[in-house]
């Protein structure tokens, strides 16, 4: 067994089951080990951002780490956008980057670069082994330094010797740190400032925000009249009919000052106080109100399961939430297509169980408004702000979760950086229906052009906003990486295309002109 196998044996034996793999000539060894060695399935993504969003996305919905295997510092930097994302949606994934063999280094070869500091700004851990024997243990530990809470990125760096030479065998897992538990004082102070008659919200992120931790948050509102919110952008959240409805941040700051206006208490439960997503002239960046108390309950890596329960019972909390949201399925639009006619076709056909990938931007609006009210549903949002997510997030969302029908609505722009996505997803057979809200436009940037205090832009200002001349014609895109496509212009066929899609298995496009 060479270092390789010794490591994608560890993997194996840590539950791994999926890599995700943009491979170069330092990861030979372990390509040909994943090839030796059954148990884990490889991905091939033709752009790191590809193999570090998908890795995202599996990361989100499975619970559990994917690999990636990066080649050298070049690749892993071209996958440093999305591993930001993952980042801040506290993902497990262990990276895997290749790097020149120990006695190799020395010569300053031409892909030669500082690994390290590429990796360091996005990982939880990381770890260089320098000969083959340590590589096990190494593995070992990436994987638990992943799953520790609130999960993480660990980074192996493989230097190549260490992969081709002798190793003595794999290694076992071992252990990760729990969430914390919150201490009964704490529990007892919030449940105290819940009672104090101040104007009180709950603001929840992480694994409180899947359906039995919003319930959670619902019994407690029920006996306290707190507002109960999640913030503007989420790792994973479950929303639709027969869950409990949050209150969602909005996006722009003077929008979140307003609707946290008159907030005397507020309360976090694995999440930060909200702050603007940017700087403005003149504009606050702290949106919390000045004269507001923060309270803690739990944070990032404590259990905020536990903490939420026993916040209920201190409150006196009924049994059960009393309400619920009820399915309520928008009509269909017709006449010419907009953002609102997709929105509301995507929730009136949204299928029971399936999984959203949501890199709208400002088109997405009216889809997130709408699907509310539709079956239940997962919902994953752009957590790091960098765009080009939402296709490889769909991707990795649906080799992690292969019954349950992916949905991807992506605005044109973004959807460009990561477009090779699509190649992966006719690769693999993923269940992904993808919907390009082709507006021809970085719509939000002209919509910040204003709001930065840039006035009176000029045309060379404009145009760089600008998607038109030529036009991106996703149909030809997709077909050309292998997934069938149609583009819609009208709401009747956005309807009929969308309805169809949802029927079928397998990747399919819909360029939504609008």
């Amino acid at each position: 067994m060479n270092g390789a196998e010794s490591l994608v044996q560890t993997f194996v034996n840590c539950g791994v089951e999926v890599c995700f793999t943009n491979p170069g000539t330092s990861e030979m060894h372990f390509v040909a080990a994943l090839d030796r060695i059954d148990g884990i399935r490889p991905v091939l993504g033709l752009f790191e951002g590809v193999v570090t969003g998908a890795a995202d996305g599996y990361g989100r919905m499975a619970g559990k780490p994917a690999a990636t295997l990066l080649h050298l510092g070049a690749g892993l930097g071209n996958g440093f956008a999305n591993l930001h994302n993952a980042r801040r949606a506290a993902t497990p994934i262990i990276n895997v980057v290749g790097e020149h063999a120990t006695y190799h280094r020395q010569y300053d070869a031409p892909l030669a670069s500082d690994i390290a500091s590429v990796a360091r700004p996005n990982s939880v851990w990381m770890e260089t082994p320098e000969d083959a024997r340590d590589v096990a243990a190494a593995g070992a530990r990436a994987y638990a330094a992943s799953m520790s809470a609130p999960g993480g990125i660990a980074t192996l760096i493989l230097p190549a010797d260490t992969a081709w030479l002798d190793a003595d065998a794999a290694a076992n897992p071992v252990d990760f740190d729990a969430p914390h538990a919150v201490e009964a004082g704490e529990i007892d102070k919030v449940a105290a400032a819940l009672k104090n008659g101040r104007k009180s919200a709950i603001l929840l992120r992480g694994r409180v925000l899947l359906e039995d931790g919003l319930e959670l948050a619902g019994r407690i509102q029920a006996a306290t009249g707190a507002r109960i919110m999640c913030d503007t952008f989420t790792p994973r959240m479950q929303r639709g009919a027969g869950r409990v409805k949050l209150e969602r941040i909005p996006y722009f700051a003077e929008q979140a000052q307003e609707f946290l206006e008159g907030t005397g208490q507020l309360i976090l439960v694995g999440a930060k106080n909200p702050v603007a997503f940017f700087a403005y002239p003149g504009k606050e960046s702290w949106l919390t109100p000045k004269d507001a108390d923060t309270l803690i309950l739990a944070r990032p890596e404590d259990d905020g399961m536990a903490a939420l329960e026993a916040l209920a019972e201190a409150v006196g909390a009924p049994a059960q939430a009393p309400e619920h949201v009820a399915l309520a399925k928008p009509d269909l639009a017709s006449g010419d297509l907009d953002a609102d006619g997709v929105g509301r076709a995507i929730a009136h056909f949204l299928p029971e169980g399936a999984v959203m990938s949501d890199e709208g931007a400002t088109a997405g609006l009216f889809t997130n408004i709408y699907t509310e009210t539709a079956a239940p549903h997962d919902h994953m949002t752009l957590t790091g702000g960098s765009i080009g997510q939402g296709l490889p997030l769909a991707a990795g969302a649906a080799i992690a979760c292969p019954d349950r029908k992916v949905v991807c609505f992506h605005g044109d722009g973004g959807a460009m950086y990561t477009l090779q996505s699509l190649w992966t997803m006719a690769r693999e057979q993923l269940d992904v229906v993808t919907v390009i809200l082709a507006n021809r436009s970085y719509a939000i940037l002209n919509i910040e052009l204003m709001r930065v205090g840039a006035e009176n832009p000029g045309p060379k200002a404009l145009s760089m906003l600008d998607l038109h001349n030529p036009d991106l014609n996703w149909v030809k895109l997709a077909q050309g990486m292998g997934v069938e496509a149609v583009a819609c212009s009208t709401a009747e066929d956005f309807n009929k295309a969308f309805e169809a899609a949802m029927s079928r298995k397998g990747p399919f496009l819909i360029e939504a002109i609008i």
